[in-house]
């Protein structure tokens, strides 16, 4: 059977995140440099994007850069903004095309204007699509996310909008920059490290964690769906037990 046709388009996850790792180390055991590996993710990202809509993914997040990595060497995080508003241009034509729609998550104003400017305009030109939800995870980090949500629910308060009372995870949820999105089902790292580093740590509560040492420029529709097959096998319970999940999935 081909391997598509062996997943159980009933249960999907609707929403998956990935973190794309490894593109530096796939580089360097190639004798390139890292800017290399970036180069050629790009490529992975353009394959997984058109996976999640051939398969029926809703929702797809990709943490592109994160707040810490600004700290990296200037000239690589000066090549990635390149990078960023390169890419941009040379795929948004195709995303449209394929019905992708744009969205973008993080601190956008610290990004360089060019790169606010390309991504704005990537979201104007998908608006109106109807296909993937592709979500760019940009200078973000969850830490920060939570931390502006709170200010943002402590200056209602303050105004009087709300009580204290109200407060609840409902509320708290809405004030996240994915409010418009549902938490992720699935979660996968490439490149074989074993943590999620400061990324949607509320709204991945109760997802499903793959990790694979696949680096993520070779990270491509068959490993995808070898993700979403394993993801099939899991029983998600949500802090009930096996025997309350069966009965409830049980034909009437």
């Amino acid at each position: 059977m081909d391997a598509l046709q062996s997943i159980d388009k009933s249960r999907l996850p609707k929403h998956i995140a990935i973190i794309m790792d490894g593109n530096g180390r796939w580089a360097k055991e190639r004798g390139q440099d890292r800017i290399y590996g970036h180069h050629e993710g790009v490529k992975s990202v353009r394959d997984i994007v058109n996976a999640c809509g051939e398969i029926g993914i809703d929702y797809l997040t990709l943490y592109a850069f994160s707040t810490e990595n600004w700290n990296r060497p200037k000239a690589e995080v000066d090549a990635l903004m390149e990078l960023l508003v390169n890419t941009l241009r040379k795929e948004i034509d195709e995303l449209h095309k394929n019905n992708v729609k744009m969205h973008v998550i993080g601190d956008l104003e610290s990004m360089p204007t060019i790169c606010q400017k390309e991504l704005n305009e990537a979201k104007e030109i998908t608006v109106n699509n109807t296909g993937v939800n592709l979500i760019l995870a940009l200078s973000y980090s969850s830490r920060w996310e939570i931390i502006e949500a709170t200010k943002n629910i402590a200056k209602k308060v303050s105004e009087g909008t709300i009580i204290p009372d109200e407060i609840d995870e409902e509320l708290f949820r809405k004030a996240l920059s994915t409010s418009d999105f549902p938490d992720p089902e699935l979660m996968i790292r490439t490149s074989g490290e074993t943590r999620i580093s400061n990324y949607l740590l509320f709204q991945l509560a109760y997802a499903e964690l793959y990790f694979t040492n696949v680096h993520w420029p070779d990270f491509r529709m068959p490993q995808l769906i070898e993700a979403i097959l394993n993801y099939q096998q899991r029983e998600r319970r949500f802090g009930k037990t096996s025997e309350q999940i069966q009965k409830h999935n049980k034909p009437a």
